[in-house]
C-alpha cells in the first residue's frame, strides 16, 4: 500500500507529538493517553489505506483526516499540561503594540461598541466549522474526488503547521489573558454558542497563529480551485471571521495576521505541490479552476 501525502503528514505529526509526549510525560501523566491515541490513529491510517476497500471504506479514506482533527486538537491541551506550560503572550503582545499601538483585541470592541456587530461577528466565528467542511463535503457530494482530496490535503497541512506551533510556541491568547467582554456584548445567541463551545473544547496555548483564520482562507482557496461559485460563497464569512476573531476578543491582532499569512502560504505551496506531484498518490489533477 502507498500512503497518500496527507497520510504521510499525519504520520509525521503523530510521530512528533509522541516524541514530545515522551519528553513531557513526567510533568503530565495524562499524556500517556495521547501516546496511546496516536498509536491507535496510526493503525487506523494503515488499515484505511489497505487495498480492496469497498465504497464505504473508500469514502472514509477521503474524509477521515478531517475527522481526526476532533482528537488532534484536544490533545494539544493535554500536551501543554492543561495550562501548565510556559506561554509567550508577553512577546506576542509586544508585537501587537508595535503594530497597532495597543491590545487591539481588548480595546477594539470598547472603542466601537455594537450589539449588531457582536452578533454578526460571533456568528462568523462559529461559521468556521461549515467554512472548513464546505469544500470537502461539497465536492464529495458532487463526485469530484480530486477537488475534495485537494481541500483535505491543504487543510491538514495548514492545521498540522499551526498545531506544531501551538506546541513549540504556546500562546494563551485574549480568551485566557483578558477579562470577558461586558455582559451586554455577549448577550446574543451566537456569542453564547461560541463561549459554550470554547468551554467544552478549547485548547490552552493555541492562539498564535489563528488556525481559524488560516484554515478558513485555505478552505476558501480550495473552493475557488474547484468551483468559483463556492469560492465566492465562502469569501464573505471568511472575511467576517478574520475580523471577528479580533473584535470578539478571541485572538490578538497578530494572531489573525499570522493566520492570514499561513493560509496564503498554504495555498501557494499547495498549488506548487499540485503542479509538480499531483493531489494524491500518483494522481494528476486539473490545474485550471472549474467554473461554478
Amino acid at each position: 500500500m502507498a500512503l497518500r501525502p496527507v497520510e504521510r503528514l499525519l504520520v509525521g505529526y503523530l510521530s512528533f507529538t509522541t516524541l514530545l509526549g515522551l519528553i513531557r510525560i513526567s510533568e503530565q501523566p495524562a499524556i500517556g493517553w495521547v501516546i496511546l491515541a496516536n498509536l491507535l490513529t496510526a493503525i487506523l491510517i494503515f488499515l484505511v489505506g489497505l487495498p480492496g476497500q469497498k465504497a464505504a471504506g473508500r469514502l472514509l479514506r477521503e474524509v477521515y483526516p478531517i475527522l481526526l482533527l476532533g482528537s488532534l486538537y484536544p490533545a494539544i491541551d493535554i500536551l501543554n499540561g492543561f495550562g501548565a506550560v510556559s506561554v509567550h503572550d508577553l512577546t506576542v503582545r509586544a508585537w501587537e503594540h508595535r503594530l497597532f499601538g495597543s491590545d487591539i483585541s481588548r480595546t477594539w470592541w470598547q472603542a466601537a461598541p455594537s450589539r449588531f456587530w457582536s452578533t454578526v461577528l460571533h456568528g462568523a466565528y462559529f461559521a468556521y466549522y461549515p467554512i472548513v467542511l464546505a469544500p470537502v463535503l461539497g465536492f464529495l457530494l458532487q463526485g469530484r474526488t480530486l477537488d475534495a482530496r485537494r481541500a483535505v490535503l491543504w487543510l491538514i497541512a495548514t492545521f498540522i503547521f499551526c498545531y506544531t506551533l501551538f506546541l513549540l510556541f504556546p500562546v494563551a491568547g485574549p480568551y485566557y489573558e483578558f477579562p470577558r467582554p461586558a455582559g451586554w456584548f455577549l448577550d446574543n445567541a451566537p456569542a453564547r454558542l461560541v463561549y459554550a463551545t470554547l468551554a467544552a473544547g478549547s485548547a490552552y496555548g493555541a492562539a498564535f497563529p489563528s488556525s481559524h483564520v488560516a484554515a478558513s482562507i485555505v478552505a476558501t482557496g480550495t473552493a475557488f480551485r474547484g468551483s468559483r461559485s463556492l469560492g465566492w460563497l465562502l469569501v464573505t464569512p471568511t472575511v467576517l471571521l478574520s475580523v471577528g476573531v479580533v473584535y470578539c476578543q478571541m485572538h490578538y491582532g497578530v494572531d489573525a495576521l499570522a493566520g492570514a499569512v499561513i493560509g496564503g502560504a498554504s495555498i501557494v505551496l499547495g498549488s506548487w505541490w499540485e503542479k509538480h506531484q499531483g493531489v494524491g498518490s500518483g494522481e494528476s489533477t486539473p490545474t485550471r479552476p472549474r467554473k461554478g
